[in-house]
Order: C-alpha cells, then structure tokens, then sequence
C-alpha cells in the first residue's frame, strides 16, 4: 500500500512538474515578441538617426532629422506594440480572414471583396501629394524593418497570436494604410443600413402613418413625408417579415447597425469664454470597444513642429490631437454618403441591369477567397453604374428587393481617387484654422465635423465628399430607390464650400456631439440620421451654465454622467403613477413599483455606477420599448434593440396620433399608455429581481454597465478571456456626455458597456503642455505587457496623463529609448 501511495505522489509530482515546464515554455515563447524598448538598431531606409523616446506611460516621442525619418520611427513604433491589431485590420480591408479563421469569417471578406476597397486603396496612391507618398514609404519601410527584426532574431513571430493564430505577413505597402482609412468609413457609416430598416419597417407596418414615429427625423426638421416603400414597386408580392441573414456579428466585423456607428464629442471655446485667455478644445470620439483599444498615443517631431494626440495604428497620421499653435477634433458627422439602389435586370438576359439609356452588361470580375480548413470560394463581384451589387444576404437586401431586381450601392468612399490621407498629412502641418480649413478640402471619407481650434479663433467645418441629388429624387436618400430613374441618380459631388461652416461664432462656443448641425431642406439636407437627440441639451446646459471656461470645465463636461433623457422621460411616462395606488403588502408586485417609483422620483438623471437607480430606469425604458412595438412590428421588432427616445415621447404625448402604438392589436382591451407604462416597469422589476434580486436599494448601475474591452479573437477562449480582457464598472449610459453606449437586445447582459470614447483630449493654449490626454486601455497589444492595461483604471476614473510636446518631460521617466541608425555598409 505505502509503495502504491508513493508511486501515486511520484504521478502527480512529475505531472506537476510537466505542467510548470509546459507553462514556463509557453511564457517564453510568447514574452520573446514583448519589445525590448532600451536598445540601439541599425536598419536600411534612414537618412540620419531615429530616437523614439517612451514616457512612463510609454507614449513613443518620435524624432527624427527629417519628416520621413520620423514616419520611419512611428511606423517601427507601431509595430512594436501593435502589429496583431495592424495584420487584423488589413486583413479584415482586403477580405482575407478566412484565410486564417476558416469559415466563420467568410461572410466579413464576401461583404469587403464586393466593396473592393484594398483596389480603390491601391489606385488612390498614385494621386497623393508628394509629400504623402514619401511619408507613406517611409511609415511603410519602418513597419518591415520591425519585421526583418522580428524573423532575424526570431523573436516570437512578433505577438502571441501568431503561435495560435500563424500566417504569413507579408510586407506593409502604402495601399494599406489608405486601406484603413477606408475601413474606418466602413465602421463608421450607417445609412445603408438605415435605408433597409426604413424600407424593411415601412413594409411590416399596416398603418404607413407611423413610420414617423419609429423612425423619425430629428426634432427641427422640415422635410415631407416620403411615399411608402411598396408603393415604388407596386406589383411586387413582398415577403413577409421573417429574420433574415443579417450583417456578420463576428468580433472581428467592422459592420455595425446605426447605433453603433461612430460617435463623438468636440467642443471648443475662444478666448473670449477661457478664463485663462486662449482657446481651449476638448475631443472624445466613440467606437466599439477593444483590446487593445483602436486608438494609440504618439507624438511625432516634424520639420513643422511637434504634434501629439491618437493615431491608430497602420495609418501614419495624428488623427486628433495638436500642434503648438493648433488643435484639431473630430466627430461623426452622419453625412448622408451612401445611397441602395435597387437595378432591375433585364428578363432577357440576367448578365444586364436596366438604365436610363436602355439595358447594359454588368462590368465583372471574380475573386477567390481561400478558407482555412476548407475548399476556396469563388465570388463574381459585379458592379453597375451606381456602384457594387450586393447579394440578398447581406443587410437583409433580400427583404426590400423585388425578384427579378438586384441592389447596388453608391458611396463616396468607393473612390479610386481618395485624397483623405493627404488631407491628414496636411492638417497635422497646418498652423492656423485658416490653413487647416483649406487642408479640408482633399477629405474624401468618412465624412467628419472637423472642430479646430489655433490661438485666437475656434471654427467647426464638415469634411468629405457630399453627393450631389437631383431635387426630384423619389426617396431623398432614406430607403432604397430605382437606380435607373435619372433623378435617382448621384450627379458628382457638391463643393465643399457648400459643406456646414461655424467660424468664431459671436457666442464664444461651438461643438458637436452628433446632433444636427443644419437645418436645411433636401438635397442640401446632409443628412436624414443623425447620431444625437440628446446630448447635446446636456452639452448646451454645460457650455452656457458659466461664463468662461478652463481646462478643467471641459474635462468636468466630458465626464458628465447626467441624462437629461432621464430627466425628460421619466416624468412624462410615470405621470399617471407617481406615488398612486393602494397600499400593498412588503413582497408583492405593487409594493416592489411603489418602491422604484418612489426612488426614481428622488433621483436627479445621474447615471452614477454606484447607484441603483440608473439600472431601474434602463431595464424600464427597455421593457417599455419592447411593449410598444412588439405586436406591431413582430420578428422586426429585434431590430430596434435600444429605446428611442424621440419615438418614446412622440407616443406619450400623442405627436400625429403616436399613441395608438399603446394599443396591443391582438388584445379585445384597448390599452392606455399608462397601462403600457405600469406594466413594462412591472417586466423591468421582475427582469431585475431574477438577475441581481429584488432589494432594489442595493442594485449597482456599475455591476450591470461593465465596459467591455475585449480581445477581438482570444476574448472567448475559456481560461485565456481572463487575461486578455479588461472588464471596468462604470459610469454613464446611451445618452450621457461621458457616453457608454449599451449592449442591447434581448441577451444575458443588455447593459454591458460596449460603445463609447476609446480616447478623451482637453486641449489648453493658453498653456499648451498643460493639455491632457488618455486611452482606454494601455498602449501595448502584447496581453504579457504591463502597458497592455496599464491606463484603464486611469480611464475608468476620469483621469488623464500630461500631453506634453516638451522633449525633457518625455525623458525625465522613460521606459527607453530606441535609437535607430543608418544600415551601414
């Protein structure tokens, strides 16, 4: 027996011991791609020396002799810490996941090889200025000469992905880094998708009149009704509204429905309204949340002068931040840049589709995209006058496109001769708002409110190509229309003078947060979707509730947590409820609605994660959404999976007859508002008591808006998600300035924090070097680094670290300092 005992121990000793050996082998390998930041390399394509110098929140201070030579340096830089997140992002652009993932993925690279955008990317080099086509080399060579490294010395294939994940990475070329400009328009664009909703929604509904009640303009607007979608195609039998394929949802997917669109916040101050006497701006655009976070901080030393801010990595520009003498921010502008068009093909012969001037043959080409454990796909991406077809699988096309029609799509984006990177080059140089205004001009897409800011004058200007409409056009740009009626049809691109303009308005104050910036009639409309109702009345609260500004009222209005969308609907919807009824026993359903009604009617709107109030009125709001529309709309329903709150006031105070959505269609009752009201609170409590418990007092906002920075492809391997995630309770909500957009729908965990400012910037020339800046997670992609979440909590907490251009600050606590020289012969 003793000796069986001791053979056992003997077991499970040396299985121990493997396991410590297994796991001691595997932290090697992944820690040889941690970069070595302290050190001296020579590499090919310098002119004179390059030193990166990382602060101690390892920012790299990029100088070199001349501005090719730092481009090197940012390149090499981004490299370093980023390369993963970069092969990622190019390969998801040029439609080449599945290469690497297998099937899972083929439905993002069908989407982006009919788009064609790594194409468009390669033919856009040539018409960058000079200057652009040097830097691009120049970023381009530092990238590879980190790769030379990296295979020379056999340094871990670079990232621990690789090991898991292996692929061969081919050469940075300047056509990728145009490419992620416009993967960027990708992520940020929401209207072909809106235009499927609205047509989608205008079929499911048997009253057309609602239509503007779900999908409404933005308060403000004069533009008429539009005809109901099925009208346009009269002879059409439409299928009814089952769930249909829908957008690829895999992580990695840069689609995303409007509500997840690009977001922001930028605002800014002349002199005239800063305490201290110089202008101050203040920048936090959102985007879906990650780790590492898209965003990375740099500072770069141009023949120019010096500029700092956020770059994402694999494109070579400072895409907001400032210079000495200017600062520059920007928001999504939701410029109406994409339009569905739907081309009838000829009976005769397929291969054709219908235009103005009779039936033309589609311009084909094919495209083979090879899938990782399985047999390659072939796809014939065919393209008309209007631009690509899209197949019936994507964006639910099949739903709102008759048989015998295929759908197009038109976008500024598709452009063989895309400027907008030279307009970034361009705009880091530029030394007033004069000279950055002009550099507005080459912006092609995304389209974005550019908020600028230099010593004495404060401007905000709409950047990127807008498409010119003809005036008859039959849908005004919101749901799909015939693409060969001629009124239809783009013709070109408007000037860009007539783009919105805000130049040192008299009030001092100018910025955006989304909202409607223009009130102007269609075609010269620039948008029918706007990002914002909301914050912006909390922004305008803020901006005028002082006379003058400073830094630190502008980073107090970026972390603002009050929802005046709180503060509006709730006494609109519990009207009729506040502190009414009979007493009810402790532990039934009318005492648990006294209790959140009696809370909510003490609370101020501010959606603090300590509080339980918060989390009360969110699962409200969504219950009573989903009251609202569900009978209604049915499967479709889904698609609205965050309460509206214009729909939600339009319907308590009975805007054109909105409170008919009260009424359950199938019921024989005839349901009030209020009685839509007690009950969606009702299903909101007993949602709660069964996910956190029913002591309503001891609910925690925080505990269900988690900010989720998740690994886009480990972030759901068991074991390995806890070390590459980052998980924060936090603050804020849909429709506060310190924006955290929710999950939503019907899942586990709607709450979830999963959209919001990656990046916040507050800008101080009175005082440059005083300026502040700050991401979300860390600057390192490496999940073995300590810079890998080092700045979240940091985040979390609503503080900042200095953005500072002066070289003795950057040294006095590096992390190290990497000198690149001269290859020598």
């Amino acid at each position: 027996m003793s000796t069986l005992i001791i053979w056992l121990l003997r077991l499970a000793g040396g299985a121990v011991l493997l396991a410590v050996i297994a796991i001691a082998g595997v932290y090697f390998l992944l820690s040889r791609s941690l970069p070595d930041y302290d050190k001296t390399l020579e590499v090919s394509g310098l002119s004179a020396p390059v030193e990166i110098v990382r602060d101690n929140a390892n920012v790299p201070h990029v100088f070199g002799r001349t501005d090719t030579d730092t481009f090197f340096g940012l390149g090499y830089a981004h490299a370093q810490d980023r390369l993963w997140q970069m092969i990622m992002l190019r390969r998801t652009v040029q439609g080449r996941l599945s290469e690497v993932f297998g099937p899972r993925t083929l439905e993002i690279d069908q989407v982006l090889r009919r788009f064609d955008l790594y194409t468009l990317a390669r033919q856009s080099v040539a018409v960058q200025d000079a200057e652009t086509r040097a830097a691009l080399k120049s970023y381009s060579d530092g990238i590879n000469a980190r790769l030379t490294e990296i295979n020379r010395d056999a340094l871990g294939r670079g990232a621990p992905e690789q090991f898991l994940f292996n692929a061969p990475v081919a050469p940075w070329q300047p056509a990728d880094s145009i490419a992620l400009i416009k993967l960027m328009a990708v992520q940020l664009s929401a209207h072909l998708s809106n235009e499927v909703l609205f047509a989608r929604t205008s079929l499911a509904l048997e009253d057309p009149a609602r239509l503007d009640d779900i999908l409404p303009l933005a308060p403000g607007s004069g533009i008429a009704a539009l005809p109901e979608y099925a009208a346009l195609f009269p002879d059409t039998e439409w299928p009814r509204m089952a769930r249909a394929q829908d957008t690829p949802k895999h992580p990695l997917s840069p689609f995303h429905r409007p509500a997840f669109a690009g977001a922001s916040n930028a605002f800014a101050a002349a002199p005239t309204r800063s305490a201290s006497g110089g202008t101050l701006l203040a920048n936090d655009p959102h985007l879906g949340f990650s780790a590492p976070n898209i965003w990375y901080l740099a500072r770069l030393e141009l023949q120019s002068g010096g500029v700092i801010g956020a770059t994402i990595p694999g494109i070579p520009v400072i895409l907001t931040g400032r210079s000495a003498s200017l600062g520059w921010g920007i928001t999504s502008s939701y410029m109406d840049d994409q339009d569905l068009f739907i081309e009838e093909l000829n009976p005769d012969n397929p291969a054709e589709y219908r235009t103005p001037d009779g039936y033309k043959p589609f311009r084909t080409t094919r495209s083979i995209i090879e899938i990782k454990g399985a047999d390659p796909v072939t796809l014939t991406l065919r393209w008309t006058e209007n631009g690509p077809v899209l197949p019936g699988s994507h964006y639910n096309l099949a739903e709102v496109t008759p048989p015998g029609h295929v759908a197009s799509l038109s976008w500024t984006a598709l452009s063989a001769e895309d400027t907008t990177m030279s307009a970034a080059m361009t705009l880091m140089r530029a030394g007033s708002v004069e000279t950055a205004l002009e550099a507005g001009r080459l912006y092609i897409a995304p389209s974005q409110n550019l908020t600028l800011v230099d010593q004495d004058t404060i401007a905000l200007k709409t950047v990127g190509a807008a498409p010119r409409r003809d005036a008859r056009h039959e849908s005004e740009g919101r749901m799909p229309s015939r693409g060969w009626l001629t009124e239809n049809r783009w013709q070109g691109t408007l000037p860009y003078a007539a783009n919105p303009e805000f130049i040192a308005p008299r009030g001092g104050i100018l910025g955006n947060t989304n909202n409607k910036i223009v009130d102007r009639p269609f075609p010269m409309h620039v948008s029918h979707l706007w990002g914002d109702t909301q914050r912006v009345h909390r922004w305008q609260r803020l901006m005028q509730g002082r006379g003058v500004h400073t830094r630190d009222s502008f980073v107090e209005a970026q972390l603002d947590t009050v929802s005046f969308t709180a503060r509006s609907l709730l006494p609109l919807i519990g009207a009729d409820l506040w502190f009414t009824g009979e007493a009810a026993p402790d532990g039934s359903p009318e005492r648990l609605r006294q209790r959140a009604l009696t809370m909510l009617a003490d609370w101020n709107g501010e959606m603090n994660e300590h509080l339980p109030e918060p989390l009360i009125y969110a699962a409200w709001m969504r219950a009573l959404m989903d009251r609202l529309i569900r009978d209604d709309l049915g499967p479709l329903s889904r698609e609205f999976d965050h309460p509206d709150p214009v729909f939600i006031e339009r319907v308590f105070r009975d805007v054109d007859g909105a409170s008919a959505w009260c009424d359950v269609r199938q019921s024989a009752a005839t349901e009030t508002c209020t009685d839509i009201a007690r009950m969606a609170l009702d299903d909101a409590l007993i949602w709660i008591s069964e996910r956190y418990g029913s002591s309503l007092e001891s609910l925690r906002w925080g505990e269900a808006h988690q900010a989720t920075h998740d690994h886009q492809v480990l972030g759901n391997v068991p074991l390995l998600r806890h070390f590459v995630n980052i998980r924060q309770s936090t603050s804020g909500g849909d429709h506060t300035l310190l924006r955290g957009r929710t999950r939503g729908g019907d899942g586990p965990d709607p709450f979830q924090n999963v959209h919001g400012a990656g990046y916040r910037g507050v800008y101080d020339f009175a005082d440059p070097d005083s300026s502040v800046f700050i991401i979300a997670t860390g600057q390192s992609g490496h999940f073995l680094s300590r810079h890998y979440d080092d700045l979240s909590q940091l985040w979390r907490r609503g503080e900042y670290i200095p953005m500072s251009l002066d070289p003795a600050l950057a040294r006095a606590a590096s992390v190290g300092v990497t000198v690149l020289a001269p290859e020598t012969p």
